[in-house]
Protein backbone atom coordinates (compact mmCIF):
# COMPACT_ATOMS: atom_id res chain seq x y z
CA UNK A 1 0.00 0.00 0.00
CA UNK A 2 1.41 3.37 -1.04
CA UNK A 3 0.05 6.93 -1.21
CA UNK A 4 -0.93 6.60 -4.89
CA UNK A 5 -3.01 3.49 -4.20
CA UNK A 6 -4.50 5.21 -1.13
CA UNK A 7 -5.61 8.21 -3.21
CA UNK A 8 -7.16 5.97 -5.88
CA UNK A 9 -8.98 3.90 -3.26
CA UNK A 10 -10.13 7.06 -1.47
CA UNK A 11 -11.58 8.47 -4.69
CA UNK A 12 -13.28 5.15 -5.49
CA UNK A 13 -14.74 4.89 -1.98
CA UNK A 14 -15.86 8.53 -1.85
CA UNK A 15 -17.60 8.37 -5.22
CA UNK A 16 -19.17 4.95 -4.96
CA UNK A 17 -20.27 4.96 -1.30
CA UNK A 18 -23.03 7.45 -2.09
CA UNK A 19 -23.50 7.28 -5.86
CA UNK A 20 -25.71 4.26 -6.69
CA UNK A 21 -22.93 2.16 -8.21
CA UNK A 22 -21.73 0.16 -5.15
CA UNK A 23 -18.62 1.05 -3.17
CA UNK A 24 -18.00 -2.57 -2.14
CA UNK A 25 -18.18 -3.69 -5.76
CA UNK A 26 -15.82 -0.99 -7.02
CA UNK A 27 -13.38 -1.52 -4.15
CA UNK A 28 -13.35 -5.24 -4.97
CA UNK A 29 -12.69 -4.41 -8.64
CA UNK A 30 -9.92 -1.89 -7.92
CA UNK A 31 -8.25 -4.19 -5.40
CA UNK A 32 -8.52 -7.04 -7.89
CA UNK A 33 -6.80 -4.94 -10.58
CA UNK A 34 -4.00 -3.82 -8.22
CA UNK A 35 -3.66 -7.29 -6.69
CA UNK A 36 -4.59 -6.18 -3.18
CA UNK A 37 -6.58 -8.45 -0.89
CA UNK A 38 -7.67 -9.18 2.63
CA UNK A 39 -4.68 -7.48 4.27
CA UNK A 40 -6.34 -4.14 3.46
CA UNK A 41 -9.32 -4.72 5.76
CA UNK A 42 -8.29 -1.98 8.21
CA UNK A 43 -7.69 0.45 5.34
CA UNK A 44 -11.17 -0.30 3.96
CA UNK A 45 -12.66 0.36 7.40
CA UNK A 46 -10.92 3.73 7.62
CA UNK A 47 -12.17 4.70 4.16
CA UNK A 48 -15.69 4.07 5.43
CA UNK A 49 -14.94 6.38 8.37
CA UNK A 50 -14.01 9.06 5.84
CA UNK A 51 -17.32 8.72 4.02
CA UNK A 52 -19.11 8.69 7.38
CA UNK A 53 -17.60 12.11 8.05
CA UNK A 54 -18.87 13.26 4.65
CA UNK A 55 -22.49 12.23 5.23
CA UNK A 56 -22.44 13.61 8.79
CA UNK A 57 -21.19 16.97 7.48
CA UNK A 58 -23.72 17.12 4.64
CA UNK A 59 -26.69 16.17 6.83
CA UNK A 60 -25.57 17.98 9.98
CA UNK A 61 -28.73 20.15 10.11
CA UNK A 62 -31.06 17.20 9.57
CA UNK A 63 -29.17 15.14 12.16
CA UNK A 64 -29.54 17.99 14.65
CA UNK A 65 -33.30 18.19 13.97
CA UNK A 66 -33.63 14.41 14.36
CA UNK A 67 -31.79 14.52 17.68
CA UNK A 68 -34.14 17.23 18.92
CA UNK A 69 -37.14 15.22 17.67
CA UNK A 70 -35.84 12.18 19.56
CA UNK A 71 -35.56 14.15 22.80
CA UNK A 72 -39.01 15.64 22.21
CA UNK A 73 -40.48 12.17 21.73
CA UNK A 74 -38.83 10.90 24.90
CA UNK A 75 -40.39 13.81 26.80
CA UNK A 76 -43.82 13.07 25.32
CA UNK A 77 -43.50 9.38 26.24
CA UNK A 78 -42.53 10.19 29.82
CA UNK A 79 -45.39 12.68 30.15
CA UNK A 80 -47.87 10.30 28.51
CA UNK A 81 -48.51 12.67 25.58
CA UNK A 82 -46.98 10.57 22.79
CA UNK A 83 -49.34 9.53 19.97
CA UNK A 84 -48.20 7.52 16.95
CA UNK A 85 -50.57 9.29 14.53
CA UNK A 86 -49.54 12.78 15.73
CA UNK A 87 -45.85 12.58 14.83
CA UNK A 88 -44.32 15.32 12.68
CA UNK A 89 -41.95 14.50 9.80
CA UNK A 90 -38.80 14.46 11.95
CA UNK A 91 -40.37 12.26 14.64
CA UNK A 92 -41.67 9.91 11.96
CA UNK A 93 -38.18 9.70 10.45
CA UNK A 94 -36.59 8.90 13.82
CA UNK A 95 -38.94 5.96 14.40
CA UNK A 96 -38.56 4.69 10.83
CA UNK A 97 -34.76 4.85 11.08
CA UNK A 98 -34.85 2.58 14.13
CA UNK A 99 -37.19 0.13 12.39
CA UNK A 100 -35.10 0.22 9.20
CA UNK A 101 -32.03 -0.97 11.11
CA UNK A 102 -33.74 -4.11 12.45
CA UNK A 103 -33.19 -6.28 9.32
CA UNK A 104 -29.40 -5.80 9.65
CA UNK A 105 -29.44 -8.31 12.51
CA UNK A 106 -30.15 -10.95 9.85
CA UNK A 107 -26.49 -10.60 8.84
CA UNK A 108 -25.53 -12.50 12.00
CA UNK A 109 -28.04 -15.36 11.61
CA UNK A 110 -26.39 -18.64 10.46
CA UNK A 111 -27.22 -19.49 6.85
CA UNK A 112 -28.80 -22.88 5.98
CA UNK A 113 -26.34 -25.53 4.81
CA UNK A 114 -23.38 -23.26 5.56
CA UNK A 115 -21.86 -25.05 8.52
CA UNK A 116 -22.65 -22.14 10.83
CA UNK A 117 -21.47 -19.35 8.51
CA UNK A 118 -23.54 -16.16 8.62
CA UNK A 119 -24.26 -13.63 5.87
CA UNK A 120 -21.64 -11.16 7.13
CA UNK A 121 -18.90 -13.77 6.91
CA UNK A 122 -20.04 -14.74 3.42
CA UNK A 123 -19.90 -11.09 2.34
CA UNK A 124 -16.32 -10.80 3.61
CA UNK A 125 -15.31 -13.86 1.58
CA UNK A 126 -16.91 -12.59 -1.63
CA UNK A 127 -15.43 -9.10 -1.33
CA UNK A 128 -11.97 -10.20 -0.17
CA UNK A 129 -11.16 -13.17 -2.42
CA UNK A 130 -10.05 -12.64 -6.00
CA UNK A 131 -12.03 -15.53 -7.50
CA UNK A 132 -15.52 -14.12 -7.01
CA UNK A 133 -15.60 -11.37 -9.64
CA UNK A 134 -18.59 -13.01 -11.36
CA UNK A 135 -20.58 -12.41 -8.16
CA UNK A 136 -19.56 -8.73 -8.26
CA UNK A 137 -20.64 -8.44 -11.90
CA UNK A 138 -23.99 -10.12 -11.33
CA UNK A 139 -24.63 -7.84 -8.34
CA UNK A 140 -23.90 -4.76 -10.46
CA UNK A 141 -26.49 -5.98 -12.98
CA UNK A 142 -28.97 -6.33 -10.11
CA UNK A 143 -28.20 -2.73 -9.11
CA UNK A 144 -28.97 -1.63 -12.67
CA UNK A 145 -32.27 -3.54 -12.64
CA UNK A 146 -33.33 -2.02 -9.31
CA UNK A 147 -32.44 1.50 -10.43
CA UNK A 148 -34.53 0.98 -13.57
CA UNK A 149 -37.48 -0.23 -11.51
CA UNK A 150 -37.09 2.78 -9.20
CA UNK A 151 -37.10 5.19 -12.14
CA UNK A 152 -40.26 3.57 -13.53
CA UNK A 153 -41.97 3.57 -10.11
CA UNK A 154 -41.18 7.25 -9.54
CA UNK A 155 -42.63 8.14 -12.95
CA UNK A 156 -45.82 6.24 -12.09
CA UNK A 157 -46.06 8.10 -8.78
CA UNK A 158 -45.71 11.44 -10.58
CA UNK A 159 -48.42 10.44 -13.09
CA UNK A 160 -50.72 9.33 -10.27
CA UNK A 161 -50.33 12.61 -8.41
CA UNK A 162 -50.86 14.62 -11.59
CA UNK A 163 -54.04 12.73 -12.46
CA UNK A 164 -55.42 13.41 -8.98
CA UNK A 165 -54.50 17.09 -9.24
CA UNK A 166 -52.05 16.90 -6.34
CA UNK A 167 -49.24 19.44 -6.63
CA UNK A 168 -46.54 19.55 -3.98
CA UNK A 169 -43.58 21.90 -3.81
CA UNK A 170 -41.26 19.07 -2.79
CA UNK A 171 -42.48 16.77 -5.57
CA UNK A 172 -44.73 13.72 -5.84
CA UNK A 173 -44.68 10.91 -3.30
CA UNK A 174 -45.26 10.38 0.39
CA UNK A 175 -43.10 12.14 2.98
CA UNK A 176 -44.39 10.14 5.93
CA UNK A 177 -43.10 6.56 6.00
CA UNK A 178 -44.72 3.53 7.58
CA UNK A 179 -43.37 0.32 9.10
CA UNK A 180 -43.59 -1.64 5.83
CA UNK A 181 -41.63 1.10 4.04
CA UNK A 182 -38.85 1.02 6.63
CA UNK A 183 -38.59 -2.77 6.78
CA UNK A 184 -38.51 -2.98 2.97
CA UNK A 185 -35.69 -0.45 2.75
CA UNK A 186 -33.89 -2.16 5.67
CA UNK A 187 -34.07 -5.54 3.93
CA UNK A 188 -32.67 -3.98 0.75
CA UNK A 189 -29.80 -2.55 2.79
CA UNK A 190 -29.14 -5.98 4.30
CA UNK A 191 -28.87 -7.63 0.88
CA UNK A 192 -26.56 -4.82 -0.26
CA UNK A 193 -24.29 -5.60 2.69
CA UNK A 194 -23.98 -9.22 1.51
CA UNK A 195 -23.43 -8.82 -2.23
CA UNK A 196 -20.42 -6.73 -3.33
CA UNK A 197 -21.74 -4.84 -6.35
CA UNK A 198 -25.29 -4.38 -5.07
CA UNK A 199 -25.40 -0.65 -4.28
CA UNK A 200 -26.74 0.20 -0.83
CA UNK A 201 -27.85 3.72 -1.79
CA UNK A 202 -29.21 2.58 -5.16
CA UNK A 203 -31.17 -0.42 -3.91
CA UNK A 204 -32.63 1.35 -0.87
CA UNK A 205 -33.60 4.39 -2.97
CA UNK A 206 -35.25 2.14 -5.55
CA UNK A 207 -37.21 0.25 -2.90
CA UNK A 208 -38.35 3.55 -1.40
CA UNK A 209 -39.54 4.73 -4.82
CA UNK A 210 -41.32 1.41 -5.39
CA UNK A 211 -43.14 2.04 -2.11
CA UNK A 212 -44.33 5.44 -3.41
CA UNK A 213 -42.08 7.58 -1.20
CA UNK A 214 -40.96 10.99 -2.46
CA UNK A 215 -37.60 10.41 -4.18
CA UNK A 216 -35.69 13.13 -2.29
CA UNK A 217 -37.20 11.95 1.00
CA UNK A 218 -36.21 8.37 0.16
CA UNK A 219 -32.66 9.48 -0.63
CA UNK A 220 -32.32 11.44 2.62
CA UNK A 221 -33.66 8.43 4.51
CA UNK A 222 -31.19 6.01 2.94
CA UNK A 223 -28.20 8.31 3.56
CA UNK A 224 -29.08 8.91 7.21
CA UNK A 225 -29.92 5.22 7.65
CA UNK A 226 -26.40 4.48 6.47
CA UNK A 227 -24.78 6.39 9.36
CA UNK A 228 -25.37 3.79 12.10
CA UNK A 229 -24.75 1.04 9.56
CA UNK A 230 -21.32 2.46 8.66
CA UNK A 231 -20.48 2.99 12.34
CA UNK A 232 -21.40 -0.61 13.19
CA UNK A 233 -19.41 -1.96 10.23
CA UNK A 234 -16.39 0.17 11.15
CA UNK A 235 -16.44 -1.05 14.77
CA UNK A 236 -16.86 -4.74 13.91
CA UNK A 237 -14.40 -4.81 11.02
CA UNK A 238 -11.98 -2.55 12.89
CA UNK A 239 -11.76 -5.06 15.73
CA UNK A 240 -11.09 -7.90 13.29
CA UNK A 241 -8.48 -5.86 11.42
CA UNK A 242 -6.61 -4.97 14.62
CA UNK A 243 -6.70 -8.59 15.75
CA UNK A 244 -5.19 -9.72 12.46
CA UNK A 245 -2.07 -7.66 13.20
CA UNK A 246 -1.57 -6.87 9.49
CA UNK A 247 -1.69 -3.08 9.93
CA UNK A 248 1.86 -1.69 9.94
CA UNK A 249 3.35 1.70 10.80
CA UNK A 250 4.13 2.23 7.13
CA UNK A 251 0.40 2.25 6.39
CA UNK A 252 -0.39 5.18 8.72
CA UNK A 253 0.30 8.02 6.27
CA UNK A 254 -1.36 6.35 3.23
CA UNK A 255 -4.38 5.57 5.42
CA UNK A 256 -4.70 9.19 6.58
CA UNK A 257 -4.47 10.37 2.97
CA UNK A 258 -7.10 7.84 1.89
CA UNK A 259 -9.51 8.92 4.65
CA UNK A 260 -9.19 12.62 3.78
CA UNK A 261 -9.68 11.95 0.06
CA UNK A 262 -12.72 9.70 0.66
CA UNK A 263 -14.31 12.33 2.94
CA UNK A 264 -13.88 15.20 0.47
CA UNK A 265 -14.93 13.20 -2.59
CA UNK A 266 -17.80 11.66 -0.62
CA UNK A 267 -19.24 15.06 0.33
CA UNK A 268 -19.33 16.22 -3.28
CA UNK A 269 -20.70 12.89 -4.52
CA UNK A 270 -23.73 13.38 -2.22
CA UNK A 271 -24.27 16.81 -3.78
CA UNK A 272 -23.98 15.27 -7.25
CA UNK A 273 -26.38 12.43 -6.44
CA UNK A 274 -29.09 14.74 -5.10
CA UNK A 275 -28.73 17.02 -8.13
CA UNK A 276 -28.95 14.13 -10.61
CA UNK A 277 -31.98 12.72 -8.82
CA UNK A 278 -33.71 16.11 -8.92
CA UNK A 279 -32.90 16.42 -12.66
CA UNK A 280 -34.10 12.85 -13.40
CA UNK A 281 -30.67 11.65 -14.58
CA UNK A 282 -30.74 8.32 -12.74
CA UNK A 283 -30.74 6.39 -16.02
CA UNK A 284 -27.03 7.26 -16.32
CA UNK A 285 -26.26 5.14 -13.26
CA UNK A 286 -28.52 2.31 -14.48
CA UNK A 287 -26.65 2.19 -17.80
CA UNK A 288 -23.24 2.48 -16.13
CA UNK A 289 -23.79 -0.37 -13.66
CA UNK A 290 -25.18 -2.58 -16.43
CA UNK A 291 -22.15 -1.98 -18.68
CA UNK A 292 -19.61 -2.47 -15.87
CA UNK A 293 -21.51 -5.54 -14.64
CA UNK A 294 -21.31 -7.20 -18.06
CA UNK A 295 -17.59 -6.39 -18.40
CA UNK A 296 -16.82 -7.77 -14.92
CA UNK A 297 -18.78 -10.96 -15.62
CA UNK A 298 -16.82 -11.49 -18.85
CA UNK A 299 -13.50 -10.91 -17.07
CA UNK A 300 -14.55 -13.13 -14.16
CA UNK A 301 -15.59 -15.93 -16.53
CA UNK A 302 -12.28 -15.77 -18.41
CA UNK A 303 -10.39 -15.87 -15.11
CA UNK A 304 -12.37 -18.86 -13.89
CA UNK A 305 -11.40 -20.72 -17.06
CA UNK A 306 -7.70 -19.79 -16.75
CA UNK A 307 -7.48 -19.89 -12.95
CA UNK A 308 -5.46 -16.67 -12.75
CA UNK A 309 -6.05 -12.94 -12.27
CA UNK A 310 -5.60 -11.48 -15.78
CA UNK A 311 -4.29 -8.19 -14.35
CA UNK A 312 -1.63 -9.57 -11.99
CA UNK A 313 -1.06 -13.09 -13.31
CA UNK A 314 -1.53 -14.49 -9.79
CA UNK A 315 -3.71 -17.57 -9.08
CA UNK A 316 -7.31 -16.89 -8.09
CA UNK A 317 -8.12 -17.20 -4.40
CA UNK A 318 -11.29 -18.87 -3.13
CA UNK A 319 -12.46 -20.13 0.26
Amino acid sequence: MNVFHAIIQGIVQGLTEFLPVSSSGHLAISQHIFGMGESNLFFNVMLHVGTLAAVAAFYRRLIKRLFRAFLRMLGDIVMGRYKWNKMDEEENLVIMLVIGLVPLFLLFVPLPFSGGMNAKELAEIWSGKSGYMVVVGASLLMTSALLTLGIFANKMTEVSYKERGIVRKKGAGRHYMNVIDSLSVGIAQTFAAVFPGLSRSGSTLAVGELRGINKQRALDYTFVLGIPSIVAAAVLEGKEALKSGKFTLGMIFPTIVGVIVSAIVGFFSICLFKWMLRKDRMHIFAIYTAVVGVIVIIIGTVELNTGVNIFTGKPLVFI
